[in-house]
């Protein structure tokens, strides 16, 4: 509802909000939060209320944004297109700008990602709205705070949603110490009926995907040190470690970190979706065709064949004009290896996912273990009991010492490959609400 040249404007947009998202619709406070656990509607939320703000303050400016570009146009944006389209709200959007005009009122929105906030200074707004705020430095929402402040705003009003991401900057600044003016709503785990009438095992597919620490962060919405302390915290030697035998009739999956002193790889079987290690090469100051003359010293031609796994930096090529992977196909081709394929992705997974998940792995919130190492795997091993976060950080310390974390890089590559659940309605950039 908003007014332009006199005129009231009125418009029924079809939304039945959940009980936590009626809550941050109806709060008045100038700024505002909702917080919860994946699938509890939080995009939904956002553009609603972005599209709301642009009706009550007609004629005026707005902002969405989020962390990065991508996630501004796969999340943010197709959700709020999505309900334009729906209500047949008519609008333009001007992509060079990337700004929307809102036919009916004459508002726009201006779309921006958050990672370079020193470009937000700028146009006065009547309102803004952040995405995934936990992913944003400070710096970006402090910039939008002080562009808030069109005299002629009906309504000033700045909000953003989050999943919980530990005792971060948004913890302090909307759930422990509240600024004043500040209020946040805390979205309950499993309210959104929507979304469990669609993929009514949604949560329980998430509890065998997630570890037990990570499930109670992203499902049930807690706040907690996830990012503190041991990477893998999941990983136990009386679990987790397991000898076996190589069995001639699965393929080695062999996944490489292009590291150059030492380079790391780990070798490892499959079978029924278990992940058994079964060695590991850690050689120092070597070349890439001296890691393959080792694997297949002691692999050699396994009947079964071989797949190929690893960082993705490893497909750019070097100063020689060969990449790290068209080196280890021109030898596995010299030494007649026939069973030969590659899963390398065309980036590197992000690496709070990756790490998820080898923990889920080690220890799922819902289930046996699916990842075993072999006891003489010593490097892997202490990889696992002694990669740290950098204190105070989500940043995995890699300067502590030069040997560490490659190992675990490398198996995390494989995990991400060959055991990540396809991604479930409501995941970000699909979301359902």
């Amino acid at each position: 509802m908003g007014g332009t040249k006199g005129r009231v404007l009125e418009r029924a947009i079809e939304y039945s909000p959940l009980p936590s998202q009626a809550r941050f619709h109806a709060s008045q406070a100038r700024f505002k939060g909702f917080s919860g656990p994946v699938g509890s509607g939080k995009s939904q939320a956002l553009c609603q209320e972005a599209i709301r703000l642009s009706y009550v303050n007609a004629g005026r400016w707005g902002l969405l944004g989020a962390p990065t570009y991508p996630m501004l146009r796969e999340a943010t944006q197709s959700t709020l297109f999505e309900i334009l389209a729906k209500n047949r709200i008519p609008y333009e959007h001007h992509k060079g700008e990337n700004v929307l005009v809102m036919k009916d009122t004459g508002s726009r929105i201006i779309f921006r990602p958050l990672d370079d906030y020193e470009r937000l200074r700028g146009t006065n707004l009547a309102w803004f709205g952040l995405d995934e705020l936990t992913y944003t430095a400070e710096e970006a929402w402090l910039r939008l705070e002080g562009r808030l402040r069109d005299p002629k705003a009906k309504r000033l009003c700045g909000f953003a949603v989050w999943t919980p991401k530990g005792f971060d900057w948004v913890y302090r600044r909307f759930i422990e110490k509240p600024v004043e003016g500040y209020e946040t709503i805390l979205a309950q785990p499993y309210e959104n009926r929507f979304l469990l009438e669609k993929v009514p095992d949604y949560y329980e597919r998430l509890k065998r995907s997630y570890d037990g620490k990570f499930f109670e962060q992203e499902v049930l919405g807690k706040y907690l040190n996830v990012s503190e302390g041991q990477v893998y915290h999941c990983f136990d030697r009386q679990r987790n470690l397991a000898e076996w035998t190589i069995d001639p009739g699965l393929p080695l999956r062999w996944s490489l970190d292009f590291n150059v002193d030492p380079m790391c790889s780990v070798v490892a079987q499959i079978q029924k979706g278990v992940v058994h290690v079964v060695d590991e090469l850690v050689l120092g100051r070597s070349s890439t065709p001296e890691v393959c003359e080792e694997f297949l010293k002691r692999h050699g031609r396994h009947p079964a064949g071989v797949v190929i796994y690893g960082d993705a930096s490893g497909s750019r090529r070097q100063s020689t004009g060969w990449s790290d992977y068209a080196m280890i196909r021109q030898v596995l081709t010299k030494w007649d290896m026939k069973k030969v394929s590659y899963r390398i992705a065309s980036s590197n997974p992000e690496v709070r996912e990756r790490v998820n998940l080898v923990n889920a792995m080690l220890k799922p919130a819902g289930g046996e273990a699916q990842l075993f190492i072999d006891p003489k795997c010593q490097e892997l091993i202490a990889d696992l009991e002694q990669v740290s976060y950098k204190p105070g950080s989500s940043e995995i310390d890699k300067e502590k010492d030069p040997r560490r974390t490659h190992l675990s890089d490398a198996l995390g590559y494989l995990i991400w490959q060959e055991c990540r659940p396809m991604a479930p309605a409501g995941g970000r950039g699909k979301r359902i609400l």
